[in-house]
């Protein structure tokens, strides 16, 4: 029906969609079908191809895209591309292939989101988010049991570090007392972890041998693995992109001159003359993660992890005392402290070898309140 004018009156069914719908009692002006159908000809030209990958393929290329994700913001901007990438990111078999460096996230950002992100990785399977998130709730969130479960789950995977990790704990006794220590336990963990190729277990190892702390001693063979130790640090050295030609070409003779730290906390520290006695300096080797966050989370809390507690005097460890006189001060001057010999063979040749003062008689400064007097570390 039409007006006067020749204006068609309203209808009442209006299209939406492909769907018509009746309506009864419409009084406004028939706009119609505004919006255009995608199988039309003018928008199917246009159509998002991306659609049509199969799922499989999406997840692949995420799982390759999480391996060599260089930092988190890498994965962040996956997240917030779509809600199909969104879906697929989060599915278990990519966050099993995230690599250290997609979640390792800093200690001021801390949060109940990083670490529910964190747990989601390692219920995934990741061996790396495992080990990290062992080593922050054992350290930091003092969540001992949970902590050590999770380390032991990347050691299972013959994860190296977690393995070493879990071998200091047991030469330590840390989350328990001092009767806690089991020397046999922590010496076959670092006798794995040093099959594995990890240079601080090689280092462990070596001293342990030497010293017969733990194991019958043989000085040849503990020898035997220092030197490897360092030969696969200088390996580890060379093979390092973060290392300019410049430096690499100063290693082949020892100089006295300072070599700047990786994580620039002391840039005027001497080298670190691992094998000083092979004509070679090799820079500190660059820590990883989880000891980074270890680092940082108490350093932002002025270094002090507890009520008499010390932190391992390696600037690159960042590993805190569970209770007092856990760890063993310097035989020599008594001012510094280390969770392990590798720590304490790495930072006297870093920097404590220009800085240790041979003392008559040092004395606890905290008293008699803990586990008795500090035992002592031998400077090699």
């Amino acid at each position: 029906m039409r007006t006067r004018r020749g204006i068609s009156y309203p209808r009442d069914d209006v299209c939406v969609g492909r769907i018509v719908v009746k309506r009864s009692g419409f009084a406004g002006y028939n706009m119609g079908c505004r919006k255009r159908q995608r199988s039309s000809p003018a928008v199917a030209g246009k159509g998002d191809m991306f659609d049509a990958l199969p799922d499989d393929l999406v997840i692949t290329i995420l799982s390759k895209l999480c391996a060599s994700a260089s930092c988190p913001s890498d994965f962040i901007n996956v997240l917030i591309a779509c809600k199909r990438l969104n879906s697929f990111a989060l599915q278990p078999l990519v966050l099993s292939k995230a690599s250290p460096k997609l979640f390792a996230v800093k200690a001021e950002k801390w949060s109940e989101s990083a670490h529910r992100f964190l747990k989601s990785c390692a219920d995934a399977g990741n061996v790396e988010a495992c080990y990290t998130l062992g080593m922050i709730r054992f350290y930091c969130l003092q969540n001992r049991g949970s902590g050590a479960s999770l380390m032991a789950k990347a050691a299972i995977s013959s994860h190296a570090p977690a393995l070493y990790s879990l071998a200091v704990i047991q030469f330590n006794g840390s989350g328990g007392s001092k009767n806690d220590k089991d020397l046999r336990a922590g010496v076959a963990l670092c006798a794995r972890a040093a099959f594995l190729g990890h240079v601080d277990a090689l280092r462990e190892l070596g001293h342990c041998l030497q010293d017969g702390y733990g194991v019958r001693q043989n000085i040849t063979e503990g020898r035997r693995f220092l030197v490897q130790a360092n030969a696969r640090e200088l390996l580890a050295g060379l093979s390092s992109t973060s290392v300019s030609k410049t430096a690499t070409r100063s290693w082949l003779t020892w100089s006295p001159h300072p070599i700047p730290h990786p994580n620039n906390r002391h840039p005027n520290v001497p080298g670190c003359p691992l094998l000083s006695d092979f004509g070679c300096n090799v820079p500190a080797p660059e820590a990883h993660p989880a000891n980074k966050f270890l680092t940082e989370w108490f350093g932002s809390r002025d270094r002090i992890p507890g009520p008499g507690l010390r932190l391992c005097s390696h600037v690159g460890c960042g590993r805190p005392e569970t209770r007092k006189h856990e760890f063993r001060r310097c035989s020599v001057c008594g001012a510094v402290n280390y969770c392990s010999r590798a720590c304490q063979a790495l930072d006297w040749k870093l920097r404590h070898k220009a800085e240790c003062a041979p003392v008559e008689r040092w004395l606890d400064e905290e008293g008699v309140g803990g586990d008795g007097m500090d035992e002592v570390i031998a400077e090699s």
